[in-house]
C-alpha cells in the first residue's frame, strides 16, 4: 500500500522557495494611513502561524488540535472556567454573545456611540433578535447611573425586558474603563437580574493602557461574556466568543451555527489566536499602536488651531480642525470623519504604524493648517 509523502503540497520546508501564484499584487504597500486599525495588514508571526497549521488534514468545524489546545491559551488569561468560541468576525461576535444572554423578550443596555447600535446594520435585532436600549453618555463609558435610565420595566409586558448591560472595552471614543469602574456596572446589573456583556474588538489595547492582565477587567470584574478582537491586533480573520460565567449561556454552540459563525477550517482561526495570545504578540501590538496614537496626538496638539475632543487612552485620536484641512488632508492620508458637520475627525493607529508614520503626517497637518 501507499504511504503519504513526508512533506505534503501544503508544507513549506525552511528555506523552500515561496510557493508560485497567479494571484498580483494589487495595491501600493507605501501607501499609509489613519482611518483604522482594520487597514493594516496581518502580523507576520500570524502569517507564520497560518502555513504552521497548513497541510495535512484535520477534523473540521473545531474538532481539530488546534481548537482543542485554544481554550488552555484563553484559560491562560481568563481562568479555568473560560470557554472560547472562535468565530468569523466581531459583529458575529457581538450576534451570537448576546443572543446567548437573551431571550426572546430580551433588551440589551448600551451605549449610543456603541458599535452594536451604530456600525452593525441592525444585526444584533435583526439577527439576533433583541432590543438595543442605547443612553447617550459623553466619553462613550457607561455608568450605574446611566444604566438606571432605561433598567426599568423589567415586568412591563409593553416594554422589552433589560436582560444585559454592554459595554465597550476600550470604547469607540477611544476611552476605557478602569477595573473598579467594570466591578461596579457589573455589581449593578447582577443586583437587578442582568448580565454583563463585553465588546472587546479593542481589549488588548485597553490592557495595554491600564497596565493590568485581562483577566483584571473582565473575569475578575464580573463580567459574564465577553467578544474578544484578534483582526484590529494583528489577525488575518477571525474573532472569539469567550464565556467567562458559563451558567449564564446555553447552546452555544448551536447559536454559532445558526448565524453562521461556524468556520469548517476553525484550524486557521484558533491558530492565530494561539500565535497572539500564547506569548506576548498581543501586548506587543497593542502596546505600540497606543504609544504611536500618544505621539500622534502630541504631535498635533502641537499644532495652532487643532483641538483633541476626548482623552487618548487607546489607539484612538479624535479632533476637530477645519473641514477644509481635512479634505486637504484625504487627498494624501486615509482616515474617517467621525461628526463632518462639526468638523470632529477620528485617526487610528495600529500594531504597524511607524513614528515616521506619525511624524509625516503631523508635518503635512501643520503644513495644511498654515496655508
Amino acid at each position: 500500500m501507499a504511504h503519504p509523502p513526508a512533506v505534503t503540497p501544503g508544507d513549506a520546508g525552511a528555506g523552500a522557495p515561496a510557493p508560485a501564484t497567479d494571484a498580483r499584487r494589487r495595491h501600493d504597500p507605501a501607501v499609509r494611513g489613519f482611518a483604522s486599525d482594520n487597514y493594516a495588514g496581518a502580523h507576520p508571526e500570524i502569517l507564520a502561524a497560518l502555513a504552521l497549521a497548513n497541510g495535512g488534514h484535520q477534523p473540521a468545524y473545531g474538532a481539530d488540535d488546534y481548537t482543542a489546545h485554544l481554550q488552555d491559551v484563553f484559560r491562560a488569561h481568563f481562568g479555568p472556567r473560560a470557554e472560547v468560541h472562535p468565530v468569523f468576525n466581531g459583529t458575529g461576535a457581538n450576534v451570537v454573545a448576546l443572543q446567548a444572554l437573551t431571550d426572546r423578550r430580551g433588551a440589551v443596555i448600551t451605549t449610543d456611540s456603541a458599535h452594536i447600535h451604530t456600525d452593525e446594520c441592525g444585526a444584533p435585532e435583526r439577527v439576533g433578535g433583541l432590543k438595543l436600549l442605547p443612553v447617550p453618555t459623553p466619553d462613550g463609558k457607561l455608568t450605574p447611573e446611566l444604566v438606571d435610565r432605561e433598567a426599568f420595566g423589567f415586568d412591563d409586558e409593553h416594554r422589552a425586558t433589560p436582560q444585559v448591560v454592554s459595554l465597550t472595552q476600550s470604547t469607540e471614543l477611544g476611552t476605557r474603563y478602569t477595573p473598579e469602574e467594570i466591578r461596579a456596572l457589573a455589581d449593578h446589573a447582577h443586583e437587578r437580574g442582568m448580565t454583563v456583556h463585553v465588546d472587546g474588538a479593542r481589549i488588548a489595547n485597553a490592557a495595554a493602557s491600564l497596565g493590568l492582565p485581562l483577566a483584571a477587567f473582565t473575569t475578575d470584574a464580573g463580567v459574564d461574556v465577553l467578544s474578544f478582537g484578534g483582526t484590529k491586533n494583528g489577525m488575518l480573520f477571525g474573532e472569539a466568543v469567550v464565556v467567562l460565567t458559563p451558567g449564564a449561556v446555553t447552546a452555544m454552540p448551536h447559536l454559532r451555527k445558526l448565524s453562521m459563525q461556524l468556520a469548517a477550517k476553525m484550524r486557521f482561526v484558533s491558530a492565530q489566536f494561539e500565535a497572539l495570545l500564547a506569548g506576548d504578540l498581543w501586548l506587543r501590538g497593542a502596546a505600540h499602536a497606543n504609544a504611536m496614537a500618544r505621539r500622534l496626538a502630541d504631535g498635533v496638539s502641537a499644532v495652532k488651531g487643532v483641538e483633541i475632543r476626548y482623552p487618548v487612552q487607546a489607539n484612538a485620536v479624535f479632533a476637530a480642525l477645519p473641514h477644509e484641512v481635512s479634505e486637504r488632508l484625504l487627498k494624501c492620508y486615509r482616515f474617517y470623519y467621525w461628526d463632518e458637520a462639526a468638523g470632529l475627525v477620528r485617526w487610528m493607529c495600529s500594531f504597524d504604524t511607524t513614528e515616521a508614520d506619525v511624524d509625516g503626517f503631523v508635518a503635512a497637518l501643520r503644513e495644511e493648517m498654515a496655508r
